[in-house]
């Protein structure tokens, strides 16, 4: 993908730079105002450059750790992962920070079911735990029961809950909300190779004016997933919220995503909103690495049949004598 920044005095101007630099196919990204003018970010996919920004190249002749081996993390990833202790090297070779609540919204976006929804339901919940009361925001107009699962969530809560079609209706259910009030944004899924559903994702980032957080499901294919963390960070996201890291029996797919260059926040852990969110650290990152595979559970066997009953043969008690009369 072919990123492009243009500066000009008129937006016209700027457009018309960008149809003939990148073609009528270019996505664009954001535009905002800057002294003297304008400035647009747009991108263009090519086929012939990958989208990924991979890792230093794998040195030969050092050994992939059997850990980073099993959860199928890529070998140059692995290499560079393998220098001394392993939580160490996770600390030095990838990013971590705390989530960015604060009083910019936070904006989780991602790929169709990632479960950007449910996170939002534990993050409030979190909140309303400690005494604040957020605001729900939910922007998925295309995916069905998506508002009506986040309002299930708003009544629970007892949390005010807005409906936001679009940039414009976003922005302004944003720009209503009180003084230091906390807004959580459920974004609509979006494939980000897509050149509308990212020109509507960039849309939606940019009327908000907050900070985008991408959520990506554990277990993914890791060239998959670093392919579509680096589409994300293109479109403005710099923290991942992996979920399903319990579930997960592969995590070099979170790895490759993180490598990036995406900060690892908190992870999913679970369906349940009252919990099921853990801040991830290069220690605990380093403890589920080394655990063992999960088992694959397996039903119980179904108890065996009591045996029959031996056969006896009955004894009946002896006839009464006749008595005498």
């Amino acid at each position: 993908m072919k990123l492009r920044v243009i500066r000009a005095a008129r937006m016209a101007d700027a457009m018309a730079q960008l149809r003939a630099e990148l073609g009528e196919d270019a996505v664009l990204l954001s535009t905002r105002r800057i002294p003297g003018g304008v400035e647009v970010t747009a991108a263009q996919e090519q086929d012939d450059e990958p989208l990924v920004i991979a890792p230093d190249a794998a040195r030969p002749g050092r050994a992939i750790p059997p850990d980073l081996a099993r959860h199928n993390v890529p070998a140059a990833l692995a290499q560079r992962l393998a220098e001394g202790r392993l939580a160490a090297a996770l600390g030095a070779v990838l990013g971590f920070a705390a989530l960015p609540l604060g009083e910019a919204p936070l904006l989780l976006a991602g790929p169709p079911g990632a479960g950007k929804t449910l996170t939002v339901a534990k993050l409030a919940t979190r909140l309303v735990l400690g005494g604040a009361k957020p605001l729900l925001v939910s922007a998925d107009g295309r995916r069905a029961g998506a508002a009506e699962q986040l309002a299930a969530f708003a009544r629970v809560l007892d949390l005010p809950l807005a409906i936001a079609s679009g940039p414009a209706a976003l922005g302004k259910a944003l720009a209503r909300r009180g003084a230091g009030q906390q807004a959580l944004v459920d974004l609509p899924g979006c494939d980000p190779f897509n050149p509308a559903g990212a020109r509507l994702l960039a849309g939606l980032i940019e009327a908000a004016q907050g900070t985008p957080v991408l959520v990506l499901p554990a277990g993914l294919d890791p060239d998959e997933a670093a392919e579509t963390s680096s589409a994300f960070r293109l479109l403005g996201c710099r923290h991942l919220l992996p979920t399903r890291l319990d579930a997960a029996r592969r995590l070099g797919g979170v790895l490759a995503a993180a490598a990036t260059g995406l900060a690892l926040t908190e992870a999913g852990t679970g369906c349940d909103a009252s919990g099921g969110l853990e801040p991830l650290t290069a220690e605990g990152l380093a403890r589920r690495l080394a655990a063992p595979a999960h088992a694959v559970p397996r039903p119980d066997p179904a108890p065996a049949p009591p045996p029959p009953p031996a056969y006896r043969t009955p004894v009946f008690p002896p006839a009464p004598k006749d008595r005498p009369r």
